[in-house]
């Protein structure tokens, strides 16, 4: 089983997005029994806090189900539990570098599996939700493609 763990800066916009979207895709390709993903955030600011409700708007609007969950901080303990810690942004990588001491090889930027290496725009503080669906779409699959699905 291949563990992975989506992170952002709250848990409340990018990240739980990518979780359910990964979710969804592996469901429909019928391999959702190979993979184990959750999420997280670098900051403990929004912990407990549900997901923002316009990224549940834009789930609901494409289809994609999507669990309540609550908002939960990244710790070093989750470096030994998870195979592959993806970001958002450099941001989050430098972050999360500093909670999990330091470590490096499970630790990659989502859009890094892409021909376009580049950071996901915040729709926290952009509102488009739009751009930041259709990124995270890009790096899923790429990432799947990178995997070998």
């Amino acid at each position: 089983m291949i563990r992975v763990l989506f992170v952002c800066l709250g848990n409340i916009c990018r990240s739980p997005m990518a979780e359910f979207i990964m979710k969804d895709i592996v469901n429909k390709k019928g391999i959702s029994n190979k993979f184990y993903i959750d999420s997280a955030g670098t900051s403990n600011e929004e912990e407990g806090n549900s997901i923002y409700y316009l990224a549940k708007e834009k789930l609901d609007k494409e289809g994609i189900p999507y669990t309540l969950k609550g908002a939960r901080k990244i710790n070093s303990s989750d470096y030994d539990k998870f195979d592959y810690i993806i970001c958002m942004e450099r941001v989050n990588e430098i972050n999360i570098k500093k909670i999990i001491n330091d470590k490096y090889n499970k630790v990659f930027r989502l859009l890094d599996f892409t021909n376009n290496p580049r950071d996901i725009s915040d729709p926290w503080y952009t509102r488009n939700f739009n751009v930041c669906f259709d990124e995270l779409n890009e790096g899923i699959n790429s990432f799947l493609e990178y995997l070998g699905f």
